[in-house]
């Protein structure tokens, strides 16, 4: 499904809002200055041919210029834009990334992408402010890679069919007919992560996903392949920088 919304002002501001449901899409394109994503409410998946990052609400995604790239909401999503210029850009990661967002960086852009009138001054401060809360920010590991290699590939998609019960490298090597040496390696030329961190990072995206929908956190817990509640929040709230009940609240909050 394409974009049916429309953002909250339609005149030439290089900042706006965009009101998605539940699995609404926004086809591959291209901007000619990168942008700042960031969830207001909902979450957001940003996609490249290079693979998937995950923006929860305390996160936002960084899209440079010229980047061919898609999103998709997963719960009611209020997604909030900043485009960029190449100058205020340069501190930003030279690709797509996720990024801390602080409170102070949230209000200022929950503030610039409003319909109440602004002078370019006052929104000129509040892009200085985004910007140099965000190039202080740390780089946050909610990025899936897309492997390029057939083999790879093909043995993701089987982890991906099914998070529920946890597959072993080793018979991961015997299903695809690949060494298990092959496929370590190639895990870590191909994603910079081994087979386990790798898998780790798939069911966090997956549970971000199901708890923006409203599941509960022990079923989450359970569909993404954890054995028990109090596992899937020791490893899930180093990664997302907040418990799975508190993401699940703001994922639905009402903005600022």
């Amino acid at each position: 499904m394409s974009v049916s919304s429309q953002p909250l002002d339609d005149d030439d501001r290089t900042e706006a809002a965009f009101l998605f449901a539940h699995a609404e899409t926004v086809p591959p394109h291209v901007h000619a200055l990168g942008h700042l994503v960031h969830a207001a409410t909902g979450v957001l998946s940003l996609i490249t041919d290079d693979g998937a990052w995950i923006a929860p609400p305390n996160r936002v995604a960084w899209v440079p210029a010229g980047a061919k790239h898609r999103h998709r909401a997963h719960g009611a999503t209020d997604m909030r834009i900043v485009h960029l210029s190449a100058e205020a850009a340069t501190g930003l990661p030279s690709g797509p990334a996720v990024l801390t967002v602080s409170p102070l960086a949230r209000e200022a852009l929950l503030a610039i992408t409003t319909s109440a009138p602004r002078s370019d001054v006052a929104r000129a401060h509040l892009r200085g402010v985004i910007v140099d809360e965000l190039t202080s920010a740390p780089e946050q590991p909610l990025h899936l890679p897309e492997p390029t290699d057939a083999r790879l590939r093909r043995v993701v998609r089987r982890v991906e069919r099914d998070l529920s019960e946890p597959v072993s490298l080793a018979a991961l090597a015997t299903w695809a007919g690949v060494g298990e040496r092959t496929l370590t390696r190639l895990f870590r030329q191909e994603t910079g992560m081994g087979y386990r961190q790798w898998r780790l990072q798939l069911r966090v995206h997956h549970a971000l996903v199901l708890l923006a929908e409203g599941r509960s956190v022990t079923e989450v817990a359970s569909a993404s392949g954890w054995a028990t509640t109090s596992q899937f929040i020791e490893q899930f709230t180093p990664l997302v920088g907040m418990t799975p009940g508190a993401y699940r609240r703001a994922a639905g909050a009402a903005p600022a």
